[in-house]
């Protein structure tokens, strides 16, 4: 069984390297730090706690919230390649709510997502702008979602510099270099022209998830999670009771065990019944 625990008193500041989204910065050098509600899990072990999102990273979950900044880059690469070491096959879902930001902090993630072999799942929710909306399209086919009322935009990259001409001119032209990178990547993962990827990226290029749907970006407008995705919790949520098999049969408790499909399980606690295992 998990707790959720959001008293004041179970809740804790967190470091840098705990969530994307989540870490000390900002304008000016100034830290700040969320208050992130801890979960209880319980087993035959004993207690355990966990701030809510490595508890969710157990169930091959990332969240990216805020501005993708380097350390939020350095901390979803590293969760990839932690999923993927521990389960290659298996599916890792991203749940994105950001309004972009740096590109190279985004192109990091954009270039681990295609370079792990786990499929990943993307959903937005609230919005997805930016590097964040290429990050929602660069999902596996199929699997690119998105709540009804978030909003998705996409345009050109922007950055200033100063300094001598020839300076100038050689960060623009790198500007440039990356504005023509990110186009054919939103024309590799939408499916529409580099003529129609140019002229809607000319300037902020705001989209409803059914018009993101019919550009390309995401694949699916969702009101209520997918029952492929539900399907997996419940089977994770079973193979947790299973674990606990054990403690209750020798805790007095009588258990019966009812196999439910392929590798999921459905444990029912009873007073009088024998034990079946």
């Amino acid at each position: 069984m998990i707790r959720s625990l959001f008293s004041r008193n179970l809740c804790r500041e967190i470091g840098k390297n705990s969530v994307a989204g989540a870490s000390p910065g900002g304008v000016g050098g100034k830290r700040w730090y969320g208050l992130i509600p801890m979960v209880i899990e319980h087993s035959s072990r004993g207690e355990r706690a966990y701030d809510i999102f490595s508890r969710l990273l157990k169930e091959r979950i990332i969240c990216i919230n805020g501005p993708i900044s380097d350390d939020t880059a350095h901390v979803v690469v590293a969760q990839l390649l932690f999923l993927e070491s521990e389960n290659p096959s298996k599916p890792i879902n991203m749940y994105l709510n950001s309004p972009g930001g740096a590109v190279t902090a985004g192109l990091a993630i954009y270039d681990t997502m295609q370079y792990i072999r786990s499929p990943i799942n993307t959903i937005c929710l609230g919005q997805a702008a930016s590097m964040a909306s290429l990050l929602l399209a660069a999902g596996a086919k199929g699997e690119r979602r998105s709540l009804p009322n978030a909003t998705i935009m996409i345009h050109q990259p922007s950055g200033g510099y100063s300094g001598q001409a020839k300076d100038i001119s050689i960060h623009t032209k790198q500007i440039i270099r990356v504005w023509d990178a990110l186009n054919e990547l939103y024309v590799k993962h939408t499916g529409q022209t580099l003529e129609t990827v140019q002229s809607n990226m000319d300037r902020d290029y705001f989209m409803t998830p059914q018009e993101a749907k019919e550009f390309g970006i995401i694949d699916e407008v969702m009101d209520e999670r997918p029952i492929a995705l539900v399907a997996d919790a419940v089977a994770d949520e079973s193979k947790d009771k299973v674990f606990n098999v054990v403690h209750f049969k020798f805790s007095g408790r009588q258990i019966r065990v009812d196999g439910r499909g392929e590798g999921g399980w459905a444990v029912v606690l009873t007073e009088d019944e024998d034990f079946l295992g």
